[in-house]
């Protein structure tokens, strides 16, 4: 199965015959250093150090294919699927995503949107705790005077974002005010799709990403059914679960159990990396095989996404307040990064680009404050196979179109990596 990512990933004219650990090496994290102040300097700069780690970058023997071939094979894929198995629509190229949480109308909000909009985002996904006040039409205005009208923006209920006299709740905030403005923001942008109650039992597609909004432990019933049909139902290779609320286990301080671990397996079932905020720091899991028994499956800093396998992380330093870890938590084995007061955090989000360097099934991410601290990074490599039947004509279809249209000026990947390290997943 090792063909339709070498394909997508490296786009070489190597054939379906490379093992599982030569493509290990032929996929090692994209960042080795912190060099740059965007994410175009990282993208550039990760390449640089994967050309020194890997001498010349060209693999022996091989040359990447052709335009020509790329297209026939790219041709044969598309005619050979069945109408059933239609190839996914892929992100467009380093299409980066910021996820936060616990925004409010302060100071450090406002950094954060300016964080956000150099950074050169082209999606924010807000996971609940919007303005921290009744006055929703504030907090949207702040949104637009930031990042424009017409900004894809998508956020999930969170406790505060709710009135208080509702179960899970917390005030001030109301959310049918909230979810209206969202709503509205939603039908400014075309090529988003979103079914179901917005930022509660949503599944939405947008740009290749598809993500569920769901208020499970603050608003609505069904959450888990909801995810589990929803991401049987898409054919996408890139996958997010998005809510505002933790379970004790998967926060850093001092958060009780509001969402069962069943919910984050849920997610892991189905291949979707989950984003979560309400407690009021950073923190990311290496990659998980279980919640349930917070079994590891890698600590490395290339992840494979996929059925049955994925991370979790809370991003909530959007700019309400900033919290200490509490170390009975935070000492946990299955943290790969923690930054909260303690470790002397600022405001800041999570951003993660898509399809970087070429290569539709790799994200980056980094966790950046205000104060320019990028405090954590790793790479993401999705190995969800909506149909396993289709896999190889499928993305023999997708590579044959992108090798068709971008064949020129494409660089060629080395045959090992930079740091040898061996891929996490496999």
């Amino acid at each position: 199965d090792a063909a339709p990512v070498i394909f997508v990933s490296g786009f070489m004219g190597k054939g379906p015959s490379m093992g599982r650990i030569e493509r290990a090496n032929a996929l090692q994290p994209l960042q080795q250093g912190r060099t740059g102040d965007n994410r175009a300097d990282r993208a550039k700069s990760a390449f640089r150090a994967r050309e020194r780690g890997g001498g010349s970058g060209r693999p022996s023997g091989r040359r990447m294919a052709p335009a020509g071939w790329m297209a026939a094979l790219g041709l044969a894929g598309l005619l050979l699927s069945s109408p059933s198995h239609a190839v996914p629509t892929l992100p467009p190229p380093d299409f980066t995503i910021a996820f936060i949480g616990d925004q409010g109308l302060g100071g450090g909000a406002a950094l954060v949107l300016q964080l956000i909009a150099s950074e050169g985002a082209d999606m924010v996904l807000h996971q609940g705790d919007l303005g921290y006040s009744l006055d929703a039409a504030a907090w949207d205005q702040r949104i637009t005077n930031a990042l424009g009208a017409d900004f894809p923006y998508f956020a999930t209920v969170g406790n505060h974002d709710c009135l208080a006299a509702q179960p899970g709740c917390s005030g001030p905030g109301d959310w049918p005010d909230y979810q209206s403005l969202l709503q509205a923001r939603l039908d400014r942008i075309p090529d988003a799709h979103c079914v179901g109650d917005l930022g509660v039992n949503a599944s939405c597609d947008y740009k290749g990403i598809f993500f569920i909004l769901s208020g499970v432990g603050t608003e609505g019933s069904g959450h888990e059914t909801f995810i589990a049909n929803a991401l049987a139902g898409t054919d996408s290779i890139w996958r997010i679960c998005s809510w505002h609320k933790n379970h004790t286990l998967m926060q850093a301080g001092f958060k009780g159990t509001e969402v069962p671990l069943s919910t984050y397996d849920a997610c892991r079932a189905g291949g979707a990396i989950i984003a979560t905020g309400h407690e009021h720091s950073y923190s990311r899991t290496h990659l998980m095989s279980s919640f349930a028994t917070q079994t590891i499956l890698g600590t490395g800093s290339l992840l494979q996404i996929g059925e049955g396998q994925t991370i979790a992380f809370v991003s909530g330093l959007a700019g309400f307040s900033i919290r200490p870890e509490n170390p009975a938590r935070a000492g946990n084995p299955w943290w790969a990064s923690v930054y909260t007061s303690t470790q002397g955090a600022d405001h800041g989000a999570l951003f993660c680009s898509f399809n970087v360097l070429g290569m539709p099934d790799r994200a980056h991410c980094y966790f950046k404050d205000v104060s320019g601290v990028v405090a954590d990074e790793f790479d993401l490599e999705s190995i969800v196979v909506p149909e396993p039947g289709a896999r190889a004509l499928r993305w023999a279809g997708v590579a044959g179109l992108l090798g068709l249209a971008g064949a020129r000026g494409r660089r060629r990947s080395p045959s090992r990596g930079v740091s040898g390290e061996p891929i996490q997943g496999v």
